[in-house]
């Protein structure tokens, strides 16, 4: 979670970020996949409907614009999709597996992607088990030099599991190699296919601790050759800042205020579902769909029906990880998610009956 949370409540701080998913079409069929896409996924989104979002969310308040998938690269407008978001004054990302990062595409990002940030999911026998192909690791690493010379800064992603923390010391020496700015340490999600392939591998709250414990002696000894990024939270931060998972007694800011003072992450799904935190949240608390209205009256509606439940739903999560006698890091966007899905079945029924 990000440390600066200036004038913006929520666990991205000062960053007010917009998480768009244009694409689930992907050279690869990952097992951890949380959105499972792959080589024979077609759903996208028009690349109109993108920019309209795009300028909806700039008024919103919204100052990241993420492109993530999917493989973002084999989504045909992106360059003019990061042009529209550059124009508009969005900082912008794009995530990718690295293996598609040839002349040709990375002139496409050139100039309108302030981070790249490439896979790397431990060494080269884990990286391609993870991503189910004998060639991902060397075939993204062949690339690198290329990457390095587009001038396009670039950073690591490391998706922890149960069993590769010790992979990690080696994960940030070839980051630190290569030049990456940053290494984000993400633990698994057991969403989409990695509910089928993975189920026994999400990082229980032990390898978090130790997780936590080795980002931190990771950061002290790097210094500022690259910066580690866990992404769990302190639960002793928590206590103190509720701000930071909007569990504040009242909400920061007021109900007219722009919904990125209120809501972030904001992820947008290929189907055009927009929801809060993380791709697959609870439908319960989706905002709208995008095929159907625009961002303002899907936010105006969430404003108005389920910005209290949401934070209703972040308070209990809070209790919940902060009253216990635990270990010291959580991972909140994973507890808040499994909160919201446990609770669905029963809100379904209440509005069926």
């Amino acid at each position: 979670m990000d440390r600066g949370l200036g004038d913006a409540a929520g666990p991205t701080g000062r960053f007010r970020i917009l998480q768009i998913h244009p694409t689930r079409r992907c050279n690869l069929r990952c097992l951890h996949c949380y959105s499972s896409s792959g080589p024979e996924v077609a759903e996208r989104l028009e690349a109109g409907l993108v920019g309209r979002l795009l300028a909806d969310a700039r008024a919103e308040g919204y100052t990241v614009a993420g492109f993530s998938g999917g493989e973002p690269l084999l989504y045909g407008p992106l360059r003019e999709v990061l042009e529209q978001a550059k124009s508009l004054g969005f900082t912008t990302t794009v995530t990718s597996n690295g293996m598609l990062l040839d002349g040709r595409r990375l002139d496409l990002l050139a100039g309108v992607t302030d981070l790249l940030a490439i896979s790397l999911d431990g060494v080269p026998e884990s990286h391609d088990r993870l991503r189910a192909s004998p060639r991902a690791f060397a075939t993204t690493a062949s690339r690198l030099e290329g990457v390095r010379r587009s001038g396009i800064p670039f950073g690591f992603i490391f998706t922890l599991t149960q069993y590769n923390l010790d992979q990690l010391l080696w994960v940030a020496s070839y980051a630190i190699e290569q030049g990456a700015g940053l290494l984000q340490i993400h633990p698994l999600e057991l969403t989409g296919r990695a509910l089928e392939t993975l189920r026994d591998e999400r990082p229980d709250a032990t390898e978090a601790a130790w997780a936590y414990v080795a980002a931190v002696r990771l950061q002290e000894a790097v210094g500022d050759r690259l910066r580690v990024q866990l992404d769990l939270a302190d639960r002793e931060v928590l206590r103190q800042e509720p701000a930071r998972v909007f569990a504040e007694p009242e909400a920061a800011a007021g109900p007219e205020a722009p919904l990125a003072r209120q809501l972030s992450p904001l992820v947008v799904e290929t189907d055009g579902t927009v929801v809060p935190v993380q791709y697959g949240f609870s439908r319960r608390y989706a905002l709208g769909n995008l095929h159907r209205e625009d961002l303002p009256a899907c936010a105006e509606r969430w404003r108005r029906h389920l910005a209290e439940d949401f934070r209703a739903l972040c308070r209990r999560t809070f209790e919940e990880l902060v009253g216990a006698e635990a270990l010291p890091v959580t991972n909140w966007y994973e507890r808040i998610a499994e909160q919201a899905a446990a609770e669905e079945p029963e809100e379904r029924l209440v509005a069926l009956g």
